[in-house]
């Protein structure tokens, strides 16, 4: 092995999520049900790791909503497992919370076909991560997140590092333990699941735990921002057919009306769902309605503590 190598391999072979792990050793002998019973019991301890990081994912929230709120973007950046999750993360925010596709984005090491069919090599250069946030002009006012199970992936590196050095907010997502990682990031959420029950295998715990950190983040974000109404999403895009009756529903739900009037106020607010609810909760029309979401920044609860139907 050449140098380089030597280090790597010197490296992998402390990181957690490449040790053997106890609790799994004899899988190979298992029937099906021993081994979905060894995975669940793994799985458990997903939950409690992301727990011990709560504090710093809820600032890393504040961080991503004030961003967000001045124009700013969200932008993802991994590869593999983690790359695929920074994707799927995007993609389910602007028909969740109806966003701009610009405002939440995942890149994923070796592009688009990556998502589909693994790019060999294509996470082993720190320059590719720092080239794609030079294309997508990033500046201060955004936020870029690196995910890495391993903690050490070259390509969400050269991300980070070029977008610190541009003045952006950062954060580090890993499932390896802090002291394992050399990157400053201004949020550092290392979430250490141990042992996979499979050695090395990511996409497993490592993935599970990101996943939900993930969810943490975007969620949080857009309650933040007011695109939630007590638990309810009311900032989705009525984009297909359920998703038209969800809206339906929502608003009944939460006036207190019946589906025909629900329909009524969707068409008269042109199908967008927080100018219907505030038209059914107050009396106001579309346009009144509208001003209100603005001169409260969309958060509807405030609309309605100074205007009650």
């Amino acid at each position: 092995m050449v140098k380089s190598d030597q280090a790597l391999f010197k490296q992998l072979q402390n990181l957690l999520t490449e040790q053997q792990n106890p609790e799994s050793e004899k899988i190979d002998l298992a029937d099906a049900r021993t081994i979905v019973g060894i995975i669940n019991n793994e799985d458990k301890k997903v939950a409690f790791a992301v727990e011990e990081r709560l504090d710093v994912i809820a600032r890393a929230i504040d961080a991503i909503a004030d961003g967000l709120g001045k124009g700013g973007r969200l932008l993802y950046f991994g590869a593999g497992t983690s790359g695929r999750l920074g994707v799927l993360d995007a993609a389910e925010c602007p028909p969740t919370f109806g966003t701009d596709p610009e405002t939440v984005q995942g890149f994923i090491a070796g592009g688009k076909e990556a998502m589909f069919v693994a790019q060999e090599g294509a996470e082993d250069s720190e320059a590719f991560g720092a080239e794609e946030v030079q294309r997508q002009n990033v500046s201060s006012k955004d936020i870029v997140a690196g995910l890495a199970a391993s903690g050490r992936t070259p390509y969400v590196h050269g991300a980070v590092n070029e977008a610190k050095r541009l003045g952006a907010v950062t954060i580090f997502l890993t499932t390896v333990s802090a002291d394992q990682v050399e990157i400053d990031a201004d949020y550092m959420i290392d979430v250490p699941v141990g042992p996979e029950v499979i050695m090395g295998s990511t996409r497993m715990k490592s993935a599970t735990a990101q996943k939900m950190v993930l969810n943490m983040l975007t969620t949080g974000t857009m309650i933040r921002l007011g695109k939630v109404f007590r638990n309810v999403m009311v900032d989705l895009q009525l984009t297909n057919k359920k998703l038209e009756e969800r809206a339906k529903r929502i608003v009944m739900m939460l006036a207190g009306i019946d589906y025909d009037e629900a329909t009524d106020y969707l068409n008269k607010a042109d199908h967008h769902v927080k100018t219907a609810l505030l038209m059914a909760l107050t009396g106001l029309g579309k346009e009144g309605a509208e001003i209100k979401l603005r001169e409260h920044n969309g958060f509807i609860r405030s609309a309605l503590k100074e205007y009650q139907k």
